[in-house]
């Protein structure tokens, strides 16, 4: 064990016999160990957030989507061949999308209706797996009205369930000589499904394309654009560009998911980055006690400190001494705190204490997503704040003359 370590160890132990300078040194250990625990369980619970909304936008929303500058694609078969050829394309399925009201013998409610083909859609949407009663596959049955997938939301404020019957009014009405007529159409409810998310569970709709196309009075081939999933989500972005060289005809659009959620993605980073500095504060609190204690040690132990000078000691050895008693208190404080900040994320997590209201979140629990990147910023972070802490303590140590300390001695 080198000198400094050595000397810097027995200071720390024996701390415990200067009861005052041990009680700022345990303060200056908690204040480290509750930052760095807040921290933790914040900048968790912000990944969760950002995390679980991504996921559930991505459940409901292709990550890419292509259409038309018009009023929509037609003859489309060959546009979805090229586009399965861009690298980095796993899947694409066409949809049709407008707005319609759907009625019911308890109330009426505005839809945001989307026509989608049922062998496809599984493999752009997470439909089939957020369904909770009913299937996909009943959405056309042989004798029976054309089927529509509800959300959650939606069937328990119209009191619905699976079977029931519903009035589709189309914006695709008809002038007759008694005025506008809307175009309104018998459907069965085939399924109703669960994001967690209550803007999407309370106004969206599905049916088939052909259904869709009846109802809505568009031609057999037509539809509103392509959905398209790509392997990796956050490389969207660059499959778009590619695709955007692969199928560059005029008229068509094509945006990434990011590109239509970077507001709310961008305000979410941003809580997050605020959150992560005000809580740095708290470290901040604790690295000060620090400085406190170091002070005051450097106080009492001058005629110690004058005598190793006397021995032989140089300054850079005395700064090591302090400087390294100082990190060594930080360290303490640090792996306290991720001893209480993981394993209080790790509880909230599994067994989701606390409870969120689901038409003012988009989840309706405490979502925690730990990052081994943002654990690492935390523990850096909080170490070097300690460690710039003990800067100031420690030069005041080494620039101490020993003839001067020990003239009164």
């Amino acid at each position: 064990m080198k000198f400094e370590t050595f000397v810097a160890f027995r200071y720390l132990f024996a701390l415990r016999k200067q009861s005052f300078i041990s009680l700022i040194s345990l303060f200056a250990v908690f204040g480290v160990a509750i930052g760095v625990g807040a921290l933790i369980v914040v900048l968790g619970v912000m990944n969760g957030f950002s995390t679980d909304l991504r996921e559930k936008i991505l459940g409901v929303n292709a990550h890419i989507l292509v259409s038309s500058l018009r009023s929509g694609l037609k003859d489309y078969n060959e546009l979805v061949e090229q586009t399965k050829e861009v690298p980095g394309v796993v899947g694409v399925a066409p949809f049709l999308y407008s707005e319609v009201m759907l009625s019911t013998r308890t109330g009426v409610k505005g839809v945001v209706l989307r026509g989608i083909d049922p062998k496809t859609a599984g493999n752009v949407l997470s439909l089939k797996d957020d369904i909770v009663s009913g299937s996909l596959d009943d959405m056309d049955i042989e004798g029976a009205p054309p089927g529509v997938i509800i959300g959650y939301q939606m069937a328990k404020r119209l009191g619905l369930t699976v079977g029931a019957q519903v009035h589709l009014l189309s914006p695709s009405g008809r002038k007759t000589a008694a005025g506008y007529q809307p175009k309104v159409s018998i459907f069965r409810v085939a399924g109703i499904f669960r994001t967690g998310m209550f803007e999407y569970d309370s106004t969206l709709g599905y049916v088939s394309l052909a259904d869709g196309r009846k109802l809505l009075g568009y031609g057999k081939d037509f539809v509103s654009g392509l959905e398209v999933r790509v392997a990796d989500p956050l490389k969207a972005d660059e499959v778009s560009e590619l695709l955007k060289e692969k199928i560059g005809a005029f008229g068509l659009v094509v945006r990434n998911w990011k590109e239509m959620n970077a507001n709310l993605f961008a305000a979410l980073e941003l809580e997050k980055t605020a959150m992560f500095i005000i809580l740095v504060m708290i470290v901040l609190v604790g690295s000060f006690s620090i400085v406190n204690t170091l002070v005051m040690l450097v106080m009492q132990k001058t005629k110690d400190i004058a005598i190793l000078m006397s021995l032989g000691a140089e300054e850079r050895s005395i700064r090591r001494i302090f400087m390294l008693q100082g990190t060594l208190i930080g360290l303490v404080g640090t792996v306290l705190g991720y001893g209480l900040g993981v394993p209080v994320s790790l509880l909230l997590k599994k067994y989701q204490f606390i409870k969120l209201p689901a038409n003012v979140y988009p989840t309706d629990y405490l979502p925690i997503r730990l990052d081994s990147f943002d654990l690492s910023i935390i523990g850096v972070a909080a170490l070097l704040l300690c460690f710039l802490a003990t800067i100031y303590p420690a030069r005041r140590a080494a620039s101490l003359n020993p003839s001067e300390a020990l003239r009164y001695e």
